[in-house]
């Protein structure tokens, strides 16, 4: 078991991979964060209208989710970030 990079406590991967269900296969295993430090949005990608994750310590909701992201490096070899720059929306 890891520390959360946040606030340090264990993160306890059941309640973390119950909360991350959403979000496209992925587990625990692929965050650093426990689950009181992250809040899943449900409907927020822009790309395929699934769940994104916030880190409780972000003000902005990310506009792709975690696999819609990976998606477009492999695609286009860049990195969208987790918001789209402003010039865009």
């Amino acid at each position: 078991m890891k520390p959360c990079q946040n606030c340090q406590t264990v993160i306890d991967e059941y309640i973390l991979d119950k909360q991350l269900e959403p979000l496209r296969e992925l587990t625990a295993d692929d965050f650093s964060v426990c689950a009181d430090c992250v809040t899943i949005v449900a409907d927020a990608c822009v790309e395929c209208g699934g769940a994104v994750y916030v880190p409780r310590s972000e003000s902005v909701t990310p506009d792709y989710c975690p696999a819609c992201r990976s998606d477009l490096i492999s695609r286009t070899g860049d990195d969208p970030g987790w918001t789209r720059c402003q010039a865009s929306n």
